[in-house]
């Protein structure tokens, strides 16, 4: 019985104790993986960590059991860079295996806080003497939509931002615009000056025929109520265009 004992404890021990083993490895590995990149992070700073372990790492906070490397490299090679894979639509991101709706909420959460950023850089500042900044702002909302959108700045008169909203939605190449409904908007702010702002989701931000008339109706209908349009601006991908300073303003 002694003898019989002693082989029921030992034989065993091979089996159950194998499989633990196996898994703490992997296990161990990526903790040490994502020590390291945080580690990195806080020592040399942004500019150490490349696109896709940026993305590994906001995706750490949604995906914390998971391996984020594989899904952060295929989001840089179906998107292209951080920035277009933090802006790309839900549903686009939805079809990347393994990320689900907390790692797309996740990616979501870095889109808002850099959109939040670029707009405390304007906020209650004189709009036309921060002009790069304003464009920085613009372009982290507007250069990656896939459809048009017709925002409006509406300022004070020390032409400090008052409110920054969208008008109108629209297709790819199209947005209807209707000036009653600009100006209706900036009275009732008592807004004394309007920058207009749409997107060209083509990328290109060359004004078309449309645009170049319907700014002229709605700088001749806020002129007449003592408004002033100060710039129409168009955002591309990378660009911009001003009215103003292109002489068609």
């Amino acid at each position: 019985m002694p003898l019989l004992d002693s082989v029921s404890l030992d034989a065993p021990s091979s089996s159950p104790g194998a499989e633990p083993a196996a898994q703490a490895g992997p296990a161990m590995s990526e903790a040490g993986h994502r020590a390291r990149l945080r580690t990195r992070l806080l020592s040399a700073g942004p500019i150490a960590i490349a696109d896709h372990e940026l993305i590994e790492m906001v995706l750490f906070l949604g995906l914390p059991r998971r391996d984020t490397k594989p899904i952060a490299r295929d989001l840089i090679t179906k998107f292209g860079s951080f920035a277009s894979a933090i802006s790309a639509p839900v549903p686009d991101l939805l079809g990347v295996e393994g990320l689900g709706e907390s790692g797309v909420a996740a990616l979501k959460i870095v889109q808002a806080a850099a959109q939040r950023l670029a707009r405390a850089e304007v906020l209650y500042r004189p709009l036309l003497s921060n002009w790069d900044r304003l464009m920085e702002y613009l372009q982290s909302v507007l250069a990656r939509e896939k459809n048009e959108q017709f925002r409006i700045l509406f300022l004070d008169n020390r032409n400090r931002l008052l409110a920054d909203e969208t008008q109108a939605r629209g297709t790819v190449n199209h947005t209807p615009v209707y000036p009653r409904e600009v100006l209706k908007r900036a009275l009732e702010l008592h807004s004394t000056a309007i920058i207009l702002v749409h997107n060209h989701p083509s990328g290109d931000p060359s004004p078309s025929e449309e645009d170049i008339v319907m700014t002229k109706e709605i700088k001749k209908a806020a002129s007449a109520l003592s408004i002033v349009l100060h710039d129409h601006v168009i955002i591309g991908n990378g660009q911009w265009l001003s009215f103003r300073k292109t002489g068609l303003l």
